[in-house]
């Protein structure tokens, strides 16, 4: 027989060791969510007091959606350019402070709703005041400090040939009453040098304030960081792993996506039927063409993941399980039942991208879904977290949703932008998985949303970040995106002063207990 293991007095009265890994907490927020006086959130002073609330509470990370300018359904996962910003977060009151603007063309602002964008009336608004800071800028002459910086700004190797591309974009498709790129002339269509250089001259201003709006943007936004980053706070981004048809990535760069002759795409982006779905979900994106990419070395794809890092510390790339397998669907199905599935590219493309960020991969994989083997498979071979939703948790017993689950290579939510509230989900939900909820959490139906938040924190999970709407325990009215609905998405606003000390006071205490703090 052995001897038996003697426990020493030191091991009962010292501290036990403390975890190696970094255990994090973060709220999820996108800009345009913010309170103020414009109708959408922005980049002035609220981003500022909400940096301020997140520290309070011990958060040290600020998730927010793509940044990017939408496109159709104002969603920010279908955007004009993977590159650019959205010239609507742009802040009035810092161009006052930039004396691009005067307090008299602020004077008129209309009466926006305050609880949702009204994007159409925002957008008629803000780039009205916005052209006439361009105007202004214009008068201050060549030698002025901020001309300085814009063309500093414009001739940086950052901006590459998207810069120029995009606000050429922007400019043609203004003049061409917003038609779809395939639609303009033939010569604008193929890229005719020719064609191009007279449009660049003839749309010279308009490419100008599309630049101007760019440098804006990234002004602004790069003060936000500053904050943020004196508060201990990093920024997570979002990719979307498809761009839309109608956009400068697929009008710039036609060679990489499988087009037709007509610039449509004859195969598009979807995911097959499912429990949720009996005919899927055909989204309509074009398909890149990765063998193309792979003799590039995936420079587009670099070249995106690095211009997104100029927006964010780190970045959660949306449906990983796309550069395993993807669902390839013919253009001409109206639905995506008779898609296949098709090989992505692999671990090859983020050994291109971690090549290129000097050794680092700081990605968030989107692995949820129905995930396969390979996926699990890939996104632990590049050595990056996947996700958790603890809403997700309760439609089955020992889900892998559940914390009790989970792996410390993970980050996990009580619900993402896609999902309801944590009080409304509970409030519809079956009710044999409000029975496992409430079973599980240990509390009555009133303290589910706080309950949701706790077992995130406790699990083991590296990471946790939660919704906005979850901390205040807000209803469906408040949701953010309902995916498969075509109108009403991305438009929730903050009240002001909605966030409390004593919101953040329970979060940081329970960070602090959990290690998070």
């Amino acid at each position: 027989m052995s001897a038996p293991i003697k426990i020493s007095d030191a091991m009962h009265t010292s501290a036990p060791p403390k975890l190696e890994t970094r255990r994090e907490a973060g709220v999820l927020l996108h800009p345009t969510s913010l309170p103020g006086r414009y109708g959408i959130g922005d980049f002035g002073n609220e981003a500022v007091v909400f940096l301020d609330w997140a520290a309070s509470a011990g958060m040290t990370l600020w998730q927010v959606l793509p940044l990017n300018p939408p496109g159709y359904g104002n969603s920010p996962y279908g955007c004009l350019s993977s590159f650019a910003g959205n010239p609507l977060l742009i802040s009035p009151q810092r161009l006052l402070q930039d004396e691009l603007l005067q307090p008299g063309d602020v004077e008129d602002t209309p009466a926006f709703d305050a609880d949702h964008v009204e994007f159409e009336r925002v957008a008629e608004y803000k780039l009205a005041l916005l052209r006439t800071a361009w105007t202004r800028f214009n008068e201050q002459g060549s030698a002025a400090p901020l001309r300085e910086s814009y063309d500093a700004y414009v001739a940086a190797p950052e901006q590459g040939d998207w810069l120029a591309d995009y606000a050429l974009y922007m400019a043609l498709k203004k003049h061409g009453g917003g038609a779809p790129w395939w639609e303009w002339d033939a010569g604008l269509v193929q890229w005719e040098p020719q064609a191009i250089a007279n449009a660049r001259l003839e749309h010279a201003d308009e490419i100008g304030f599309m630049s101007f709006l760019q440098w804006t943007f990234f002004r602004q936004w790069s003060l936000v960081r500053e904050a943020a980053q004196a508060r201990g706070i990093r920024i997570v981004g979002d990719v979307p792993i498809y761009v839309a048809d109608d956009s400068a990535d697929v009008w710039g760069h036609q060679e990489l996506f499988y087009l037709g002759e007509d610039g449509r795409p004859t195969v598009v982006a979807g995911v097959p039927p499912d429990y949720f779905s009996e005919t899927g979900q055909r989204w309509g994106n074009p398909l890149y063409r990765w063998e193309l990419m792979r003799e590039t070395g995936f420079r587009w794809w670099v070249a995106r993941v690095q211009a997104n890092l100029r927006f964010a510390d780190l970045v959660r790339l949306d449906h990983f399980r796309g550069f395993a397998a993807y669902w390839e669907i013919q253009g001409h199905e109206p639905t995506a039942i008779n898609g296949r599935w098709m090989p992505g590219p692999g671990v090859a493309l983020f050994e291109a991208i971690r090549e290129a960020l000097g050794g680092e991969l700081p990605l968030i994989a989107e692995d949820l879904g129905f995930i396969t083997e390979d996926v699990h498979a890939m996104r632990r071979a590049i050595g990056v977290p996947g996700m958790r939703i603890v809403q997700f948790g309760f439609g089955q017993d020992d889900s892998g949703h559940l914390p009790h689950r989970y792996e410390p290579a993970t980050v996990a939510y009580s619900g993402t932008h896609d999902n309801d509230t944590a009080r409304s989900w509970f409030d519809t939900a079956e009710e044999d998985e409000r029975a496992r909820a409430l079973t599980y959490l240990g509390v009555e139906a009133e303290g589910v949303p706080w309950a949701l938040i706790r077992a995130a924190f406790t699990s083991v999970a590296e990471t946790v970040i939660i919704p906005t709407q979850d901390i205040l325990a807000l209803g469906t009215e408040t949701r953010m995106n309902t995916p498969g609905k075509e109108s009403g998405n991305w438009t929730w606003r903050m009240a002001a002063a909605a966030l409390t000390r004593a919101d953040a006071e329970n979060l940081r205490q329970l960070g602090v207990i959990c290690g998070r703090g």
